[in-house]
């Protein structure tokens, strides 16, 4: 068929019928209702809404088409969720859809290659014996080296690629595709990307391989000059390492059993609780926990803690990792029945001690402090106040404004209150400084900019079959022209990818595409590049994110200055936070409307409040929007 496959089986499927499947729905006028699947809930959030072939849950925020409902309940990436969903709709994918899968299943075939000689050269040759010495005195088993497929990559250049090459058939573009080599540039070929390093298998929640992970041997990271102690693969249509949690393959089943996810650092850290028998614990590969990461671990579960390495890195790691935790976790608490600060801690492990050093040695210690952690905003409080000298009048003013953005997140008045006065103890300051300050603007800091400048280069659709209105009918007006517009400028991704949500992007393959958008920005920054001289369509977007990047450039054929581009990309974003806005101010209404008609007087009156608050936010958004049309008429022209 067409390469229009997302609007076809949109055109296909029913919303109602698809969500039903797994939600007990009722009719509520032009609606359905259910409880939703994502979170606990015993009064029905989650909305069904035929007309716009979307759902919705007003409780934890989750929200988008079918194609986000499944990719939600099956843990399932887009071009999965469009197989899965084209074959209940008889679509038939087109053969570029056909080749992908088969491109990914090749890729997939040449990893696990890879895992195989390096599981090889570790536990059968000589080069490899250092390193299974190495995992044997950290106290891993042979039964976890064999289970988890540990390898070693030897210090050469070629090695695992000529392997490969000669036993797989692996070619040179699926060798650098994959991720396992790095071309020299120049046109000089290319070099094994994993060299002299411990290899850890990364495997996503269906236990599918995705990348791999690579430590230097002690003796190696201390002379300096093998690289950074950890490497992962670079982003790849396979490997997306905002998104990538280790072992939650193996972990899931855990969490989902006990409703507790604890987060360390590193892979030993992981792999030790694991060998030990602590299965709900998971790696985030590196010191920066994501927004993505925590909501890929509360689909199975509501209760994470976080227990990072308490060196320098991993204190600072730990530190911005709640704070995200936190952010994250009070916007899904959109109902009592929710995720709720108190499902939310750290651990405390004894100085100086790693994870895997307290999991093997001292396993009672480490399974009280993961039974007992430090919940999150009171840690924030103390890190605040350590950080600055409180003898000093200065010192208490910059442990106050640090704190403040915190305590302004928290929702539950009854909480807020109480560690408002917690952080004036700890801080040496009246309760009434605190709420002062926290009625005051500032504290927060302001998102980086990057200027940069726009590539000339135009990626043109020639290579597009079908009709290009076709696909560009499985996203939605504002959110195409905002994807055009990040295509357009990469620099301007920076900007936008902490504030650009999921829960902005109503269509799953919008979603998927402004995903693969900001891997390789992240992918970019990591490799020490510019992020101005970024691709415009990056090489890791493929399948239908990529017809769709191609048909949306195809559209545009004048210059746009680089001004131009911010302000619609601002004009653009506030569009679809006024349709997700709209969105809640409807269900509001029909929810009071239900609890009038069942005389509910407490519920009318949450309700109300709710309402007014929505209606509040409604006019505020108007004003940013008035304020950028204005902008923008009074700039004149695109050049």
């Amino acid at each position: 068929m067409a390469s229009g496959s997302v609007a076809e089986v949109k055109s296909r499927l029913a919303v109602a019928d698809v969500v039903g499947e797994t939600v007990q729905l009722k009719k509520a006028g032009s609606t359905f209702k259910g409880l939703c699947p994502f979170h606990g809930e015993k009064t029905p959030s989650f909305v069904v809404t035929p007309a716009r072939d979307s759902w919705k849950c007003f409780g934890c925020g989750k929200g988008g088409d079918i194609f986000t409902f499944v990719m939600e309940r099956d843990n399932l990436p887009f071009g999965e969720a469009l197989t899965l969903l084209a074959a209940k709709a008889g679509v038939v994918l087109d053969e570029r859809s056909r080749a992908e899968d088969v491109r990914r299943a090749r890729l997939r075939e040449v990893l696990e290659g890879a895992v195989s000689f390096y599981h090889a050269i570790l536990t059968t040759h000589d080069l490899g014996k250092p390193a299974l010495d190495y995992l044997h005195a950290r106290g891993f088993t042979d039964a976890t080296i064999e289970s988890q497929r540990l390898g070693w990559a030897p210090e050469s250049w070629d090695a695992c690629s000529k392997a490969l090459a000669a036993k797989r058939g692996a070619t040179s573009e699926e060798l650098e595709a994959v991720g396992l080599t790095t071309d020299r540039g120049g046109g000089r070929g290319s070099y094994d990307r994993f060299r002299a390093r411990i290899i850890f298998p990364i495997r996503d929640a269906s236990g599918k391989i995705t990348g791999l992970g690579g430590r230097l041997l002690p003796v190696d990271d201390a002379r300096g000059d093998h690289g950074p102690k950890y490497l992962n693969s670079a982003a790849t249509p396979l490997f997306d390492k905002s998104r990538t949690l280790y072992l939650i393959d193996k972990a899931k089943s855990a969490i989902r059993k006990g409703g507790t996810a604890v987060l360390v650092e590193g892979y030993t850290d992981a792999l030790m609780a694991h060998q030990s028998g602590f299965e709900n614990v998971v790696a985030s590969m590196g010191t920066a926990l994501t927004p993505a990461q925590v909501a890929l671990l509360l689909r199975y579960g509501s209760k994470i803690v976080l227990a990072y390495d308490v060196d320098a890195a991993g204190a600072k790691a730990g530190a911005f990792g709640a704070t995200e935790l936190l952010r994250l976790v009070t916007e899904l608490a959109g109902t009592t029945d929710g995720p709720s600060l108190v499902d939310v801690g750290i651990v405390k492990l004894p100085d100086g001690k790693d994870p895997d050093e307290v999991v093997r040695d001292q396993p009672d210690v480490w399974r009280a402090a993961v039974e007992r952690p430090i919940p999150v905003v009171e840690y924030l409080i103390e890190e605040a106040a350590a950080a600055h000298d409180l003898r000093d009048l200065g010192g208490r003013k910059r442990a106050v404004d640090a704190i403040k953005p915190t305590l302004r997140a928290l929702r539950d008045p009854v909480i807020r209150d109480g560690y408002a006065a917690a952080a004036a103890r700890r801080i040496g300051v009246d309760e009434s400084t605190i709420r002062e300050a926290m009625r005051r603007p500032g504290g927060e800091v302001a998102p980086g900019t990057s200027d940069g400048r726009i590539s000339a280069d135009r990626v043109r659709a020639a290579d597009l079959e079908g009709d290009i209105s076709s696909i560009l009918a499985g996203v939605s007006a504002p959110e195409a022209e905002l994807l055009r517009l990040l295509i357009l400028a990469p620099a301007e991704r920076l900007r936008m990818r902490d504030s650009l949500g999921d829960e902005l992007f109503s269509s799953g393959l919008a979603r998927s595409l402004w995903h693969g958008l900001r891997a390789a920005l992240d992918a970019t920054i990591e490799a020490g590049a510019s992020v101005a001289s970024g691709e415009q369509i990056p090489a890791a977007v493929q399948g239908e994110e990529r017809r769709l990047a191609q048909a949306l450039l195809a559209r545009e054929s004048q210059p746009v200055s680089l001004e131009r581009l911010r302000i619609g990309i601002d004009q653009t974003a506030l569009r679809l936070e006024a349709d997700r806005l709209e969105e809640a101010m409807a269900w509001a209404r029909s929810e009071i409307a239900e609890a009038e008609r069942a005389a509910d007087v407490a519920r009318v009156r949450e309700l109300m409040e709710q309402g007014r608050e929505l209606s509040s936010k409604r006019k505020v958004l108007d004003r940013r929007l008035m304020a950028a049309g204005v902008m923008t008429a009074g700039k004149g022209g695109t050049r």
